[in-house]
């Protein structure tokens, strides 16, 4: 058994200095089949190390529910690090940011909107505490002294940008240290003074979070990091992507001189992101500082390692400079090839609203609850009631629309209301039938004042200032999608005959893409399992599935065109593809590119 242990000047492992070189790769963020060969590149790259977050929600998506297995096998993930002879720093939070869903944060943990955030406030420090401990199951008999590979553990994620509470910390400490964990433990803030004075504690390894003016950057983390090895844990080599804006870019060889800067001065380093991978289903985060900005599916980051797990310029130019202070092996991963190119026509399958009820459970509600007064923390949900005004009205959202609302009367589009336009109000031309409202949730903040807060039409719904009453609602189960829409398919001459999806009544009549949000379906052939590049281009906005697998978000606004398909989700023969979109088809085809098209990179 090994042990690593922090020295007067540097990491020490059995008592010899070793440098950490490592790379940032979220277990989550990557298909568990494709999880050893992220691993390996990184291998490949000169690093000796692999970095990542734990998502709490994702472990524990409603309370006393823990996962830890499949794509959420953090052990089996640990365990393939080991396996490369590669060791592991492990950051549970409890929140990681990432661009990640509530900043890992789970939703349920706010349903009581008195309860803490990130401090001393009992049942906040309650759940974290359980939460911590079903981590520390897992990586405790995966530490060095064990004979495993994880070597540091962090303490919260960037808390001086936060708060200042030490007892909370100290809280932490106590609770990792309980559990088994006897590695070092560290903290992340970016190299302010305030920030590294707030964010830290006696006893804990202070690192930076940085991409540039390394002197500077080192030199501010010394005054208070004054002993042992200097970390930047976070060295930003790229950026993410909101919808809306551009892709974010970074010059490979200027990002290589500021890696070589920080080995020079004797750092070690965890590249964040060496592998950005996918914000796969609907796990994307959002930020907000006076516009709401929900992040793209895509979370390729301009890493080294492409989304789709291919060496790009940044690699090639990182290893260089990593085999100046350490050996690479000789073994170099090929470039990315061509994928298959496919086009099929999209077949039209149900409107939502026509199975809206088989997709969940409804209830009914006088006034308008939130999707967390429904216990219903990500997706999607249907709101309809009756009105019998008659003429125009203007409908309007009490407080705020989080995030985006279609508005149907009878089935027909009346517009969207959209958070990011600060949108609130909308004029019904005839208020009279069926009101429905489909509501989506972008994506959960994931730093700032505004996490923790509910989803939904948040304060209520009123026509021209009077409430609306007399709702019925239903979540939309994602996990019931698929086999719903396609049983509809099976039965729809009969059932859904003259109901808007089949015009007319004849079971033999054309059938077209009704108005409002609706299903489409197609199918195609392949040689075998590939990674493929979906195009998205000519859809409007929607979610896709791919064999059943949710790969995540679409959105015309882009800048991303295409979503990774990785090669696991597909197979040999018949590939089946259904899509829910919530406007329109430009042209209703499915098509596969080449390469990857993740957008305009200048503004």
């Amino acid at each position: 058994m090994s042990r690593f242990t922090i020295g007067e000047t540097d990491f020490e492992l059995d008592g010899r200095p070793v440098r950490i070189l490592a790379g940032a790769l979220h277990y989550f963020r990557v298909h568990p089949d494709l999880w050893a060969d992220r691993i390996r590149k990184a291998r490949l790259m000169g690093l000796n190390t692999i970095e990542t977050y734990v998502a709490w929600n994702l472990h524990e998506p409603r309370r006393g529910q823990w996962r830890a297995d499949a794509e959420l096998d953090l052990g089996r993930f640990l365990d393939l690090v080991a396996a490369e002879g590669m060791h592991a720093i492990v950051r549970p939070g409890p929140y990681i940011c990432a661009e990640f869903d509530g900043g890992g944060l789970p939703a349920w943990l706010f349903r009581d909107r008195e309860v803490g955030i990130r401090r001393s406030e009992p049942r906040y420090v309650d759940a974290v505490t359980g939460y911590l401990r079903r981590v520390y199951e897992i990586v405790v008999p995966r530490q060095v002294d064990a004979g495993g590979p994880v070597v540091l553990v962090q303490i919260e994620n960037e808390y001086g940008a936060y708060g200042s509470d030490k007892a909370y910390l100290q809280h932490l400490v106590d609770v990792t240290r309980e559990a088994g964990v006897t590695v070092p433990l560290t903290t992340i803030d970016q190299p302010t003074p305030e920030m590294l004075a707030a964010g830290s504690l006696p006893g804990l390894h202070l690192t930076g979070s940085f991409g540039s003016r390394v002197p500077d950057r080192l030199a501010t983390l010394r005054e208070f990091q004054p002993t042992g090895p200097l970390v930047c844990m976070e060295f930003w080599c790229g950026w993410f992507d909101d919808w809306g804006s551009h892709h974010h870019v970074t010059d490979a060889s200027a990002s290589a001189a500021e890696l070589d800067a920080l080995l020079a001065a004797g750092g070690s380093v965890n590249i964040y992101m060496f592998h950005g991978g996918t914000n796969f289903g609907l796990t994307t985060g959002a930020n907000d500082k006076g516009r709401y900005a929900p992040i793209t599916t895509s979370y390729d980051y301009d890493a080294p390692l492409d989304e789709s797990g291919h060496p790009t310029e940044k690699y090639f130019a990182f290893r260089e400079v990593i085999a100046k202070y350490a050996p690479v092996p000789d073994e170099v991963p090929g470039l990315r090839p061509a994928a298959p190119v496919v086009e099929t026509p999209l077949d039209p399958g149900p409107r939502l609203l026509e199975i809206a009820e088989a997709l969940g459970e409804a209830s009914d509600h006088r006034g308008m609850p939130t999707f967390d007064d429904l216990e219903h923390y990500r997706g999607f949900a249907v709101f309809t009631t009756r009105i019998d005004r008659g003429g125009p009205a203007t409908l309007t959202i009490g407080e705020e629309v989080r995030d985006r609302a279609w508005v149907l009367i009878d089935g027909s589009p009346v517009g969207v209301l959209a958070r990011d336009a600060h949108e609130r109000a909308i004029v019904l031309p005839d208020a009279s039938g069926e009101l429905a409202i489909v509501v989506e949730d972008q994506g959960r903040v994931d730093y700032g004042v505004r996490i923790g807060e509910h989803k939904g039409l948040v304060g209520g719904v009123h026509l021209d200032g009077e409430e609306l009453t007399g709702w019925r609602v239903v979540p939309i189960d994602l996990d019931r999608v698929v086999e719903t829409v396609e049983q509809a398919q099976a039965d729809a001459p009969a059932a859904l005959a003259g109901r808007g999806w089949w015009p007319g009544s004849a079971p033999t009549a054309p059938r077209s893409f009704g108005p409002g949000p609706g299903f489409a379906t197609a199918t195609f052939d392949l040689d075998g399992p590939a990674d493929l590049f979906l195009d998205t281009l000519d859809w409007g906005k929607g979610v896709v599935w791919v064999n059943g697998f949710l790969l995540g978000r679409y959105w015309r606004r882009g800048p991303q065109r295409t979503l990774v398909v990785p090669s696991p989700v597909t197979r040999a023969g018949e590939n089946r593809v259904v899509v829910l979109e919530f406007e329109a088809f430009a042209d209703a085809s499915l098509r596969t590119l080449a390469h990857p098209e993740l957008g305009h990179t200048e503004v």
